[in-house]
């Protein structure tokens, strides 16, 4: 059996768990064992009647960077281009699948973010409950500047927290914007100086873990319930159409582009 890294760990302290992402020499970037990892996380949690809050940080000076990208041929299998299609609609399916375990995690769950927030890295904190930006925190989508979709749901649960016009702006551009500005939108619920972001979210999360921990979850599904009518089969429709997408010359171009720090020239093919 090929040893898998440990790219997080779970550290418990009384009533709060806190998931640590610790692959720092790569800014925490995200890949399919990432995924494998915070869902077998989270049904260690989930069980668990002493954990009343879960935080998420980061090691490092970026709270997730985005995809481990590497190159397309490091990622793409397959024999023919519907095989090819095939093999990341499924892979996409058991994203969301493992993703979806951290998601309803019954504990509420605040997501600390500093530095890079990007991507996939955004993705994965718009599935918390509350987050908590440092005054260093930088967040964009920037998919589409490397030839794919956004393909885990982080556009979806932004438009139900932004709306459809901000997000939309945010996806086609790429661009990255502060710490301030996601506070403004409604990205992040607080923004505090670096130096206190740690303290201030354990903070809160002893004020959350003070109140009576079934109404606090059952607030949380309530919530939950009504802010993802129609989410999971938007989520089958986001595998379907960015699996063709990996298949693209654009990507391989936006890739290639990425590698050597220049600008890519997408045709649209």
């Amino acid at each position: 059996m090929t040893e898998r890294p440990e790219l997080m760990r779970l550290d418990r302290d009384g009533e709060i768990a806190t998931i640590v992402l610790t692959n720092p020499d790569k800014l925490n970037a995200w890949s399919w064992e990432s995924a494998r990892q915070i869902s077998a996380l989270a049904d260690e949690i989930r069980f668990d009647d002493s954990i009343r809050c879960v935080i998420m940080r980061a090691e490092g000076r970026a709270f997730c960077a985005g995809v481990d990208l590497g190159m397309p041929e490091d990622r793409i299998t397959g024999r023919t281009p519907a095989e090819k299609t095939r093999n990341y609609y499924e892979k996409f399916r058991w994203v969301h699948e493992r993703f979806k375990v951290f998601a309803h995690l019954p504990q509420p769950v605040l997501v600390a973010v500093h530095g890079y927030c990007l991507g996939a890295g955004l993705e994965v904190a718009m599935m918390g409950d509350i987050r908590i930006a440092s005054d260093d925190a930088k967040f964009a989508l920037p998919e589409p500047k490397v030839g794919v979709s956004i393909d885990a749901g982080g556009d979806l649960r932004l438009s139900h927290e932004i709306g459809a016009g901000m997000t939309k702006l945010l996806a086609f551009t790429g661009r990255r914007i502060d710490a301030e500005m996601a506070l403004r939108i409604g990205i992040v619920q607080e923004v505090v100086p670096k130096d206190d972001l740690q303290a201030h979210v354990r903070s809160l999360a002893e004020e959350i873990c003070g109140n009576a921990p079934l109404a606090v979850q059952g607030i949380k599904r309530t919530i939950n319930y009504r802010a993802e009518q129609g989410l999971q089969e938007a989520m089958q429709f986001e595998a379907s159409s960015a699996s063709v997408l990996f298949t693209s010359d654009d990507m391989t171009e936006g890739y290639k582009a990425m590698a050597a720090k220049k600008d890519a020239h997408f045709e649209g093919k």
